[in-house]
């Protein structure tokens, strides 16, 4: 069987459908871990689903999934603008990475404008919702067909 898809999960994602409803929506983690797992099944994949809060646990899932996994998409939430450390562990890995946010950082505070992690992402997905995911999994399976 191919290797999954790690889908990583930053800071404050745990809190999806409680956490400012009006800009996230009421859609919650377990309920965008399904929709993945439903996506990438339908395209003969696997995904491995995690999320922390912590930026040396998120490094490590990122240095790890160079041995178990064929990609990584990624919502590094509030790491994206302030981690180097985490854009190093990606340009480490070297697997096809894919950059997903809920909404849209580039029209929400200046601060938010700035994503390290995109100078490494074959591709960013933002202001979607859940369906960014959806998305994120389907692209990443061409990036991977692609790749032979």
């Amino acid at each position: 069987m191919a290797k999954p898809i790690l889908i990583v999960n930053g800071p404050n994602l745990n809190l999806l459908g409680a956490r400012e409803p009006e800009i996230y929506g009421h859609t919650t983690l377990a309920d965008i871990q399904s929709l993945c797992e439903s996506a990438a099944s339908e395209l003969g994949m696997g995904v491995d689903f995690r999320q922390s809060n912590h930026e040396g646990e998120l490094i490590d899932w990122v240095q790890e999934a160079r041995l178990y996994h064929a990609g990584i998409i990624i919502n590094a939430a509030g790491y994206t603008h302030t981690s180097v450390a985490l854009l190093d562990a990606l340009r480490a890995v070297a697997l096809p990475v894919i950059e997903v946010h809920l909404s849209d950082p580039k029209i929400r505070e200046p601060f938010r404008h700035l994503s390290y992690i995109e100078s490494v992402a074959a591709e960013t997905i933002s202001g979607k919702g859940a369906a960014g995911y959806v998305e994120a999994v389907g692209a990443m399976a061409r990036l991977l067909a692609a790749r032979g």
